[in-house]
């Protein structure tokens, strides 16, 4: 997608090869997508700029319009492969991988524009995916900003450096609690900041794009600041031409994923990994952006964990026991302080909260069952040795003794962990909500 630097190169054309002319032919087809999906049309287009003069060409991140003579004023985005053509020049920022015919209009165009002035120039903008956007703003030039869609977007890093300090910066990333990356994406947040920009800046930065922006530290926050205008300005210094970008950038070497023979490193060898933040793909240097803070994934992790029963404390409650303690909680004396004789493991994978809350009631249900029976009224089998039997099958009052020993101390043993967990949940809750 087209971001700040690549729009800033179309700009500089259009004060090139456009600015100060007139518009003497303007022809548009109808895209329900890029022109209806903002309450315009082909034919609307054609009669507003048809015979009006363009005065000027402006950017607001990744939007650009014309100024007309009179309004309305025609207003662009780009989307996800949008861009303006100029017949007889290349306008493109990268090198195509195969030359294209000369043919006049472009495929896939939604408009040309032909001037009546000597040199004529001709324009056209071109969309195959078609997720650009045109749009006819019916208001004084000087209030394009102040109006929808560009008053719901945040400050340009390049325009508004007036407005996009430190200090704003600061607030406006200690008043969210979302990944830095998806923040920076976020075009009501900052204005121009696409995918590989937002790789670029948090790479200068030192920042891994999965931290929570309001875990920053003063010092991240400050770097940040620095990167962002550093990066944007050198991008739209440059026209978007990456032959042009420093050598050690991240841009110069991240897009080997996927290709075969591709080193996916730095020139100084650090490796180059890919994550996944706010939907998009991330290229990161993990050895130089290192996690400072809580970041989305353990998040979700600790989530996971927690709707399975499953807490980040329980390593005490994970290792193996000694023979005497699982003797102990088993039921079985111990003999003479020695460990009571291995036996082979009935035990169960571990449950759920849910799970052991049931196993809980169903083992008190079983203590509180009068000798001998269950709850259908049916004799109770026992795995036991006749040695605890009476000749007519009956349990004795020993071996039921020890069966009822054991559920109750089962039914104690789930309680005190139900009710540990409880205990760590609640203070885990306590500490986020601080």
């Amino acid at each position: 997608m087209p971001e700040i630097g690549e729009v800033a190169r179309i700009v500089n054309y259009l004060h090139k090869h456009l600015v100060g002319k007139t518009l003497a032919v303007v022809k548009a087809q109808h895209d329900e997508n890029v022109f209806g999906k903002v309450g315009c049309s082909a034919a609307e287009f054609e009669k507003a700029l048809t015979g009006k003069k363009v005065v000027d060409a402006r950017q607001q991140g990744k939007y650009f319009w014309l100024v007309m003579s009179t309004p309305p004023h025609p207003l662009f985005h780009f989307g996800m492969a949008g861009w303006w053509k100029i017949r007889g020049l290349e306008t493109a920022y990268y090198k195509p991988t195969k030359k294209e015919e000369p043919t006049w209009p472009p495929k896939y165009w939604k408009f040309t524009l032909e001037t009546s002035d000597d040199p004529k120039s001709e324009h056209a903008f071109v969309d195959f995916r078609r997720f650009g956007r045109i749009r006819l703003v019916d208001c004084a030039a000087e209030e394009m900003r102040n109006v929808s869609p560009l008053k719901e977007n945040g400050p340009d890093p390049v325009a508004d450096k007036d407005i996009l300090t430190e200090e704003w910066l600061v607030q406006k990333l200690q008043s969210k609690h979302v990944p830095v990356k998806a923040l920076l994406l976020d075009q009501a947040n900052i204005s121009g900041i696409g995918n590989w920009v937002g790789d670029e800046l948090l790479y200068h930065a030192k920042i891994h794009p999965e931290q929570y922006s309001n875990t920053l530290s003063p010092a991240q926050m400050k770097q940040l600041h620095k990167s962002i205008h550093y990066v944007c300005s050198t991008a739209v210094g440059l026209l978007a031409e990456s032959d042009r970008f420093p050598e050690e950038w991240l841009f110069k070497h991240r897009w080997g994923k996927g290709k075969k023979d591709a080193s996916q490193r730095l020139p100084n060898g650090e490796k180059i990994k890919f994550v996944t933040v706010g939907g998009r793909t991330s290229a990161i240097v993990p050895s130089v952006q290192k996690k400072t803070g809580e970041v989305a994934a353990d998040v979700k992790k600790r989530d996971s964990e927690d709707e399975n029963g499953v807490e980040e404390d329980d390593a005490e409650e994970q290792k193996p026991k000694s023979a005497k303690r699982k003797a102990r909680d088993d039921g079985e004396e111990e003999d003479d302080g020695r460990t009571a004789p291995k036996k082979k493991s009935n035990k169960k994978p571990p449950e759920t909260s849910r799970g052991k809350r049931r196993a809980m009631k169903d083992a008190e249900a079983e203590a509180a069952q009068p000798d001998g029976v269950n709850g259908s009224h049916e004799p109770i089998e026992e795995n036991t040795t006749k040695t605890h039997q009476a000749v007519n099958g009956s349990e004795t009052p020993k071996s039921t003794a020890v069966r009822k020993q054991k559920a109750s101390k089962s039914a104690a043993k789930l309680r005190s962990e139900d009710e540990s967990h409880a205990r760590r949940r609640s203070a885990r809750v306590s500490r986020g909500a601080k």
